[in-house]
């Protein structure tokens, strides 16, 4: 099937036509950077990331950008309560984030703008739209005039300005007082004490929010471009606002050709939040987690659904990854070969893996079909070389769920020697287990298997009987 994608703008999936043949131009809204990256900033940059490499295997020419907004109320606020410069604060926590998405093996975009870089753009920008007299310059900054052109609004939403403004977060009522009306945003905003600015044609200030996207998006893939995207909370008003500033500039539309969102993170049940203390940063959950078992966790879900984040959900995507990780390590010992044979299991599978992602990205579909095939391979060894090939291909190269050999190598010489060490004290209590189970002493077996769990061993029974591996 070709590939579709669920546009919000036409809230439909639609097959995928690019501009320009074989190439594609991809922008999605990146971090503020005031804080360090948290949980939800990787499922954002992982859901992009996968859907970075699927264009790319099937034969796209992708430009991926993607931003930091390194001047804002919030990195302003830390700056002067540290008694540091913005920029201080912004180059720590990009240095962050750079740091946490290479661990979870998030590829690089082609490029990383930042706001401060793209001031003259920015300015050129809203000089045409107050010439196009869609923007006016009032007694603390330059704001977009909403009524200048009705029918833009809630082109993502659905919906009018009131009925969403309840949601949308306190960036709606950053912009000043002197607005000819409530629903107009900033463009520019005067300078304050202890805040950088730059000079303008209207006066010393720096830029609003949402104005900052719509320049460093049309100076890196032009005029028009295929794919603009973010995570949900970004619709409104943000991304509302890039679709008046781009359009009534450039005096065409669509400027983007399929605007794609990505859903929230919830944990255990609630909205992430640091005032209900389940605010989670990507270090925080990797001193829980490996890298890559977190980034199993977060494509458990196709990317546009909310996920809950909870402790079951890693255990149970640390349970599968530890077995894809066991069947990959034994046919890397194997396999001599660089293609999977044209073994009929494993076609069938790369149809099925291919039909997933190109139904909307559907990892969800895709990570199933990984797991079928470590069954598979896990029942008959003799798929083992061509299987591994496979992995490598699908779970490794698009889902980016493998790390590289040499650390898969010391994995699996680690849990063989753990293994080693432990086989005295487990064959014994496997023994004991299956003299328990038989005698139907299910407490007795149950204790057994706890005290199992507590060595780091998990404890299977097949047909053959009792099979253990290591959890880790």
């Amino acid at each position: 099937m070709a590939l579709r994608l669920f546009d919000t703008r036409s809230r439909s999936k639609r097959e995928f036509e690019t501009l320009e043949e074989g190439k594609v131009g991809l922008y999605a809204c990146g971090i503020t950077p005031y804080s360090p990256s948290h949980i939800g900033h990787g499922r954002q940059a992982i859901a992009f990331d996968i859907i970075v490499r699927w264009l790319r295997y099937i034969g796209y020419d992708v430009n991926y950008v993607t931003n930091f907004t390194d001047v804002d109320d919030k990195i302003i606020s830390v700056a002067n309560e540290e008694g540091i410069d913005y920029l201080e604060v912004a180059n720590r926590n990009i240095a962050d984030y750079f740091e946490v998405m290479d661990r979870l093996n998030v590829l690089r975009a082609d490029h990383y703008p930042r706001v401060t870089e793209t001031i003259p753009e920015i300015i050129s920008i809203i000089s045409t739209l107050i010439e196009k007299e869609h923007a006016y310059i009032a007694d603390d900054g330059v704001y977009f005039e909403i009524d200048t052109s009705p029918e833009k609004y809630g082109q993502l939403t659905g919906q009018s300005l009131e009925m969403v403004r309840a949601g949308a977060g306190g960036r709606v009522a950053d912009t000043g007082s002197s607005k000819r009306d409530h629903r107009d945003f900033a463009l520019w905003k005067f300078a304050k004490p202890n805040e950088p600015s730059w000079q303008s044609p209207w006066g010393e200030g720096r830029p609003g929010w949402h104005i900052e996207c719509s320049a460093m998006s049309l100076k890196l893939l032009g005029e028009k471009f295929d794919i603009h995207g973010g995570g949900t909370d970004l619709l409104f008003p943000h991304h509302e606002a890039e679709i008046f500033q781009s359009e009534c500039c450039l005096g065409h539309d669509p400027v983007v050709q399929y605007w794609i969102h990505n859903g929230m993170i919830n944990v255990d049940g609630e909205k992430m939040s640091k005032s209900l203390g389940n605010f989670w940063t990507i270090k925080d959950a990797l001193e829980q987690v490996d890298p890559l078992i977190l980034r199993y966790t977060m494509i458990n879900a196709p990317y546009r659904q909310p996920i809950d984040f909870n402790q079951k959900m890693l255990d149970e995507s640390s349970i599968h990854y530890n077995r894809m990780i066991s069947v990959f390590g034994e046919g890397m010992k194997l396999s001599s070969s660089e293609k999977w044979s044209d073994v009929e299991v494993l076609q069938s599978a790369s149809d099925l893996f291919t039909n997933a992602m190109n139904d909307d990205f559907n990892t969800r579909n895709a990570l199933a079909v990984v797991q079928s095939v470590v069954n598979s391979i896990r029942s008959d060894k003799d798929l083992l070389a061509s299987g591994y090939i496979w992995l490598d291909e699908f779970a490794g190269g698009i889902l980016g769920l493998l790390p590289d050999k040499e650390s898969i190598r010391k994995i699996i010489d680690a849990g063989e020697s753990a293994r080693s060490d432990l086989e005295s004290i487990v064959n014994p209590l496997l023994k004991e287990r299956a003299e328990a189970r038989k005698s139907k002493d299910w407490i007795r077996a149950d204790e057994i298997r706890d005290k199992l769990n507590e060595l780091g061993v998990i404890v299977e029974d097949s047909p053959n009987g009792p099979v253990w591996k290591l959890s880790r």
